[in-house]
């Protein structure tokens, strides 16, 4: 049984569930994709191209595509779900007929259900209660995987099982997996970076250099620290590829969905204008939203957050909210070296004349 190759299902037929079909395929997997669209399922067996996705991509001929959800999970050990976070409940539970406690389900969706602020991976616990749950998450832009350029991910879960068998599944040769057993970090980090990407856009339409986008990046990681550990995450692991290393590129490349979302934004587009623009959908628009309500619940100190939203939903101009930005409390650099607390204790002391030279 151990010399069987691999059975693995991807649920989704967008860009980066089509990638990970590809590699899965040439590490020896047997691989079935399933998508909504049966029409787009007939091109992908018989082109082995996702023309609506990745036109330029070369899928491994071995992958089979089907809109008949039962037949692609039938025998599958891994199960990747790879829908977008509004329709990704949705989805689950047409798949769970056809689900079993063995097999392994592993999410990599970047998104926040609004609804009780549920992540992608909550949301596969509630609806299967299954033990082998995971996530992949990091900064894996599916054009570039697609022309194989060098590219890192993590793969978390509390399960050792679940890590082993996705790096054996999609490690390759251009594809390296690490391993976390932060699965909370890995996964808000994943959805917490599309809402910088949109600065980071809107920073670069109004023409701010470098030290601007140097500095946009290291408060937006630590905001994201903040907000994360304050629900449960290891701040360490936002010094990892599904932190720092996602929040560096989309923040940094043209291909973000977010980042042109931030740039129309920049130019003076609304959020309408900037969203049609881009044609597809771009979670962090979503994901500004339910963040700043979920950070002002909880009394997290999130003030890029909060200056987005006002661009994106109050008509703040952009120019105005980086202004208002660098006019802010001045706090401390790494929290979790020195505390903003300590800092605004001793300017409180230094006002009030306790601390002298």
């Amino acid at each position: 049984m151990a010399d069987d190759p691999m059975r693995v299902a991807v649920l989704g037929g967008g860009s980066f569930g089509t990638a990970l079909a590809s590699i899965a395929a040439d590490n020896g997997a047997r691989v079935c994709q399933w998508l909504r669209d049966p029409q787009l399922a007939e091109q992908i067996n018989r082109e082995h191209r996702n023309s609506r996705y990745l036109p330029d991509y070369a899928i491994n001929p071995a992958v089979r595509a089907s809109s008949d959800m039962q037949a692609v999970l039938e025998g599958a050990e891994l199960v990747l779900v790879a829908i977008p976070s509004q329709a990704f409940r949705d989805v689950v539970r047409q798949a769970r007929p056809w689900l079993n406690a063995d097999q392994i389900l592993v999410s990599t969706t970047k998104g926040i259900q609004e609804e009780g602020f549920k992540l992608m991976s909550q949301i596969l616990e509630e609806e299967t209660g299954f033990a082998h749950i995971g996530v992949i998450s990091g900064p894996n832009l599916a054009t570039e995987i697609a022309q194989k350029q060098l590219t890192a991910t993590v793969v978390a879960s509390d399960d050792a099982l679940t890590r082993t068998r996705v790096q054996q599944a999609l490690s390759c040769d251009y594809f390296r997996v690490y391993a976390s057993n932060d699965r909370y970090g890995v996964e808000l980090g994943g959805s917490l970076k599309n809402i910088y990407a949109i600065a980071a856009g809107m920073a670069a339409a109004l023409g701010m250099g470098e030290n601007t986008r140097s500095m946009l990046m290291t408060r937006a990681l630590a905001e994201m620290g903040r907000f994360a550990v304050s629900l449960g995450a290891n701040p360490m692991t936002f010094l990892g590829l599904a932190g720092v290393g996602d929040l560096i590129v989309t923040c940094s490349s043209q291909l973000s969905r977010n980042y042109r979302v931030g740039y129309a934004l920049g130019q003076g587009k609304n959020l309408d204008e900037a969203v049609e623009a881009l044609g597809q959908v771009a979670e962090g628009v979503n994901t500004v939203r339910l963040v700043r309500d979920k950070a002002r619940k909880d009394g997290v100190y999130m003030p890029l957050a909060e200056g987005l939203y006002q661009v994106l939903f109050e008509g703040v101009p952009a120019r105005e909210m980086a202004r208002m930005l660098m006019r802010g409390e001045q706090s401390s650099d790494v929290e979790f070296v020195l505390p903003r607390e300590a800092v605004q204790q001793a300017h409180r002391r230094v006002e009030a004349g306790e601390e002298k030279p």
